[in-house]
């Protein structure tokens, strides 16, 4: 092959390195936009209307749709305050953390009605007057209060419970508190309760819980179910790292970057071609075991040396008895069975006794020796034959 021909060849390889190197940022992009594009996916999480796993709140969503009652599901402030003044709408509302006192507030004005899946303290303190929780309650409530929508649905088991204080509605007595307490009537009530334990797809079945659902929510026709967002409240967000480092920070770092850059493709273009080169990497098994054997005679450590000796015997009868990899115990209790000997002394001879000295050393290998022997002569007594 001429100069010319190997000089081409070598620029045609360092082409197709930086065609790889191309290839591979745009994978490494691809993948980083998909992941953020899994970041702005709606929640499917716990009490998510759409959502039809074990947590979530798709059920009873379609049961009251088969009941007449016309369900909107809004995923931000907007939606839900869209929703709620074009309709005479009960307000269903889980996590509201996102949101500030006068948000909150904002919702329950323009709500006919609110129920609280999720309450926090923030919210029993704003919108029931005053109650706060009180525990959790196992067993089975019913409803012993004057509340139509809860006396017809009967007996649930609350899950969380909350005290009384400051709220006009208290029912499901359980636990030195309520499972469902509210305050005012008509379209400016608000109720609270633990949905976690009565809403969600695998709890909606048992005892009233369907039924509560139901008279809680669809007492208007219209319910808009939302989902609070992150930013759904006026709350102000901690500052990015970006707005926290100086400005000279970014040019910085992308000078280092183009100059690793530039260093990397100067001084790739200075290597040759890669030279394969064969080298012997073939160690026979009698070195290997006599270095080990080396090793333990200069640690003058018989009893390591009687172990792999005797991790190599239990393999073997192991596979002898066909045990496979049973345990230590099993195989020297299997051996002395097939002889038809004493337990304690098969298990001295392959697990228990320790030497001492090299001559015990000695000792103990012939003895493992022989009960291999006298093992493999039960399983295989062809090999006993002249």
């Amino acid at each position: 092959m001429s100069a010319v021909d190997t000089s081409r060849a070598r620029r045609g390889r360092s082409g197709l390195a930086w065609v790889g190197i191309a290839a591979g940022l745009v994978v490494a992009g691809i993948g980083v936009a998909a992941i953020a594009g899994i970041g702005t996916m709606p929640a499917q999480g716990l009490l998510d209307p759409e959502a039809a796993g074990p947590d979530g709140s798709r059920a009873i969503v379609e049961v009251l749709r088969d009941r007449g009652v016309e369900v909107a599901v809004a995923r931000d402030r907007a939606s839900a305050v869209g929703a709620l003044e074009r309709a005479d709408a009960i307000l269903a509302i889980a996590d509201t953390a996102p949101l500030d006192d006068d948000t909150l507030e904002e919702l329950r004005d323009a709500a006919s009605g609110v129920v609280l899946l999720e309450p926090r303290s923030r919210d029993l303190r704003l919108l029931v007057g005053g109650s706060a929780s009180a525990g959790f309650a196992d067993a089975s409530a019913d409803p012993l209060c004057e509340l139509p929508d809860a006396a017809t649905s009967g007996p649930v088991r609350p899950g969380e419970v909350f005290s009384g204080d400051g709220a006009d509605i208290a029912c499901y007595p359980a636990a030195g508190g309520y499972g469902l307490v509210g305050r005012g009537s008509g379209a400016d009530r608000v109720v609270a309760l633990d949905a976690t334990a009565l809403l969600v797809n695998q709890r909606l079945s048992e005892n009233g819980n369907a039924a509560l659902g139901l008279n809680l929510l669809g007492g208007t026709g219209q319910v808009v179910w939302y989902v609070p967002a992150l930013g759904d409240g006026s709350l102000v967000a901690a500052p990015s790292l970006g707005e926290l480092t100086p400005p000279w920070v970014t040019p910085s770092i992308l000078l280092l970057l183009a100059a690793a850059a530039t260093a990397a493709a100067w001084r790739g273009r200075r290597f040759g071609p890669l030279v394969a080169e064969n080298l012997p990497v073939t160690v026979r098994a009698s070195e290997t075991t006599e270095g080990r054997a080396r090793l333990y005679a200069a640690a003058a450590d018989p009893v390591h040396a009687l172990d792999q000796l005797r991790r190599d015997s239990l393999r073997r009868l192991g596979r002898l008895l066909g045990m496979g990899a049973a345990d230590a115990g099993a195989i020297a209790d299997a051996a002395a069975a097939r002889l038809d000997a004493e337990r304690a002394r098969v298990r001295g001879i392959l697990l228990d006794d320790l030497p001492h000295t090299d001559r015990e050393l000695v000792d103990a290998a012939d003895r493992l020796r022989e009960l291999e022997t006298a093992v493999l002569r039960t399983v295989r007594p062809e090999r006993n034959t002249p």
